[in-house]
């Protein structure tokens, strides 16, 4: 009974992820990594100070430049620790629309993010089935470096049908 079970909890979750076993490995497509600077303007929407943390919310627009030429609208949320100096979390998310390559289209990011004691951990995804146009079918990830000077750039390792 319970190898009954087993096979039929793992034959479903083979089937909801939408990949049958015979196919699971084949057509893998081939990562690229696209990059650039990028300018972000940041617009304080609201914030709440309270005991040990503050919270708020940010209006985001920024212009990407390099391998993606785009513009990008989003909404953050964050906390900030109000005794730790570099403390916080943020989760955020944007949509892209432009050129990736020469391909038109449009796709969203979903951020989350850390930092303790200045020391950041950031992870930025594009939204699973959220690419249009040229751009449908995109999945991937980015990664923003920030320069000591306060320079902003990206890294987007992504996929495309």
């Amino acid at each position: 009974m319970k190898l009954r079970t087993l096979t039929i909890t793992a034959a479903c979750l083979l089937f909801s992820i939408g990949i049958p076993a015979q196919t699971a490995n084949k057509g893998t497509a081939k990562m690229t990594v696209a990059t650039g600077p990028f300018e972000v303007k940041i617009n304080p929407q609201s914030e709440d100070k309270g005991d040990g943390s503050t919270m708020g919310r940010m209006s985001l627009d920024k212009q990407y430049h390099g391998d993606l030429e785009a513009t990008a609208k989003g909404e953050m949320l964050y906390a900030s620790a109000t005794e730790v100096q570099g403390s916080g979390a943020y989760v955020a998310v944007e949509r892209v629309t432009g050129k990736l390559n020469g391909r038109s289209g449009s796709f969203a990011l979903a951020h989350k993010g850390s930092m303790s004691g200045g020391k950041q951990q950031m992870d930025i995804t594009v939204v699973p089935d959220s690419g249009s146009g040229e751009l449908a079918g995109i999945t991937g990830a980015m990664k923003i470096i920030i320069t000591a000077d306060g320079k902003h750039s990206y890294e987007l390792e992504y996929t495309l049908p």
